[in-house]
């Protein structure tokens, strides 16, 4: 029989209350409470903790804390990577986030999920689904990404947006829920092209 870790990872019904799961989540509230303990002159520790508590992490990658992991271990971040203050990773599926991501403050990511039936649900039994964010992605500050959703390449989020579905790339997508405003197109390129030239003759 599999264990309830492997009915986790799956996305299978499972049951939380397991040594296996327990002595996995003592281990990410541990190294939760040493990472939000350090101070901003301590960032090589910082650093050091982030990818003991991460199951992959990349180049560049600056985490703002407090931060909230419910595993680490099943969540894999790219390169280049920020996270404002109070970002919440529920990560009891797998997490990826890809190269070039930014969140805003309060941003969370919940894999997990509790069954309709109230019968079910109160035998304890619960649920997961992965989440994956991809490249040049920006989530805007209070942002819920629920379980199974992918967001594409190149996309904005708006801030305070549910994402219950999955977003496509190359798309600003906004509201409750979460839905597709307009595509990011060449006239938002030249724009801010426009910009940042502005920005270096001034």
């Amino acid at each position: 029989m599999r264990s309830q870790k492997e009915k986790m990872l799956a996305g299978d019904l499972y049951i939380a209350a397991d040594a296996q799961l327990d002595a996995d989540s003592k281990r990410a509230r541990k190294l939760n409470r040493l990472f939000n303990a350090t101070t901003e002159d301590g960032l090589d520790v910082r650093d050091k903790i982030l990818r003991e508590l991460i199951g992959e992490v990349g180049k560049n990658v600056y985490i703002e804390p407090p931060f909230h992991a419910d595993y680490g271990l099943n969540t894999s971040i790219g390169d280049n990577f920020y996270a404002n203050f109070d970002a919440i990773f529920v990560d009891d599926c797998p997490v990826k986030i890809g190269d070039n991501v930014m969140f805003g403050p309060r941003v969370s990511i919940y894999t997990a999920g509790h069954p309709i039936d109230a019968t079910v649900r109160n035998e304890q039994l619960e649920y997961s689904q992965p989440i994956t964010i991809g490249n040049n992605v920006w989530i805007g500050g209070n942002a819920v990404i629920n379980p199974g959703v992918t967001i594409g390449d190149n996309v904005v989020i708006g801030s305070g947006s549910i994402i219950t579905h999955s977003i496509p790339d190359n798309v600003v997508a906004v509201g409750n829920p979460c839905h597709v405003l307009r595509e990011i197109n060449e006239e938002d390129k030249a724009y801010w092209e426009n910009k940042k030239k502005q920005y270096f003759e001034n």
